[in-house]
């Protein structure tokens, strides 16, 4: 028998994630003392302080196994968000709870799951490794959410829709009450899931979230992550609020201790950090409205973004500016993976960051690359 025999039919095909040339190799191909990572919407200040200082104090510790379930975390996050313990499960990421739910609810070879295209790649992976149908209807003009077209996608055998709000690349989104309408038009066996990894930097970020409105449908679960806003993509930690009997049979099955001692330590110290989070909220704010206004003078179509991020027609090929950015040691997003080959994604970065971006855009729009 040869190895591959070992292994599915249906997934032998499957390629790994690519994130990209890491920031040490682009710095030593290019020659590089600096480099400037714009391309993962990270958080533009770091880590909180605060933080720091937990996990420099709770190091001697990690020899030693977390609670299973994450009672303590779970417990602030629902203090915090204002929604029962009972409904909030912890994971090693949003993804591990993406990865549940498809895991969970879905039949192989009998459910579909809808979700726009393009859309989170975690959503198509986990499906086909699950053996289940992905349908995806498309987005609107400009990326606008066609809300009808995701619900008309559905049958009585669609066990999860899934809504990115703010959407990723794009940054649109839509306010709860839209979403609200959604859940309720689904079919019942239908779960809406809502992917909220950027709702935080939405303007009223409350007016676009469901988690204030939690409760008032039984088949909606959020997602949040603490991997954007609180500077902890490193840790990966995220978590998922929904119906009290979805999540007891996600506590049953997911893996012990996914969530380690030192994420856990993390997420409890950035809840607190309310300052740290303000300060970040207003980075983002500030620099987002900057840089659309810059990179429209330069030429390029800004789409209106309520993320940390910006997305945008350049003026040149967009691959062509992707690598001379990258010489010039700004490293964006290029899109070609979402099948927009003609597009770039910016996250938002620090004022220092985002002016050098900004002299570097310049630079090749008046001298070429």
């Amino acid at each position: 028998m040869q190895p591959i025999d070992r292994i599915r039919e249906d997934v032998r095909d499957f390629t790994p994630y690519a994130p990209g040339l890491s920031m040490e190799e682009i710095r030593e191909r290019y020659g590089l003392s600096r480099i400037v990572k714009l391309a993962s919407n990270e958080n533009p200040l770091g880590a909180s302080p605060l933080v720091k200082r937990v996990l420099g104090r709770k190091a001697d510790q990690v020899f030693r196994y977390p609670r299973a379930g994450n009672p303590a975390l779970t417990a602030a996050l629902a203090a915090f968000h204002g929604v029962p313990q009972a409904c909030v499960v912890a994971g090693n990421g949003s993804d591990e709870v993406i990865d549940l739910l498809v895991r969970l609810t879905c039949r192989p070879g009998r459910d579909n799951v809808v979700a726009f295209s393009p859309c989170f790649s975690i959503y198509v992976q986990q499906t086909r490794l699950c053996g289940v149908t992905l349908r995806q209807p498309a987005l609107g003009p400009d990326f606008a959410f066609d809300l009808p077209a995701l619900a008309g996608a559905c049958d009585d055998d669609t066990a999860l829709v899934f809504l990115t709000n703010p959407d990723n690349p794009s940054g649109h989104a839509v306010p709860a009450e839209a979403v609200v309408a959604l859940a309720r038009s689904l079919p019942p066996r239908a779960l809406l899931v809502v992917d909220e990894a950027y709702v935080e930097f939405a303007e009223p970020a409350a007016e676009y979230s469901m988690l204030a409105r939690f409760g008032e449908c039984d088949n909606v679960v959020v997602l949040r992550t603490f991997s954007k806003l609180y500077g902890l993509a490193g840790l990966r930690l995220g978590f998922g609020v929904m119906p009290e009997w979805l999540a007891d049979y996600m506590l049953r099955v997911r893996l012990p201790f996914s969530v380690n001692l030192m994420a856990e330590a993390a997420g409890l110290a950035a809840l607190e950090d309310t300052a740290f989070v303000a300060a970040s909220l207003e980075t983002v704010h500030r620099g987002r409205e900057l840089l659309a206004g810059k990179l429209a003078g330069l030429g390029c179509r800004v789409f209106p973004s309520q993320a940390n991020f910006l997305m945008f027609t350049p003026p040149h090929p967009a691959a062509e500016l992707f690598e001379a950015l990258l010489r010039r040691g700004i490293i964006v997003r290029g899109l070609k993976s979402y099948g927009l080959p003609g597009l770039l994604r910016v996250s938002i970065g620090n004022d220092e960051e985002n002016d050098l971006f900004v002299a570097a855009m310049k630079d090749i729009c008046d001298h070429g690359f």
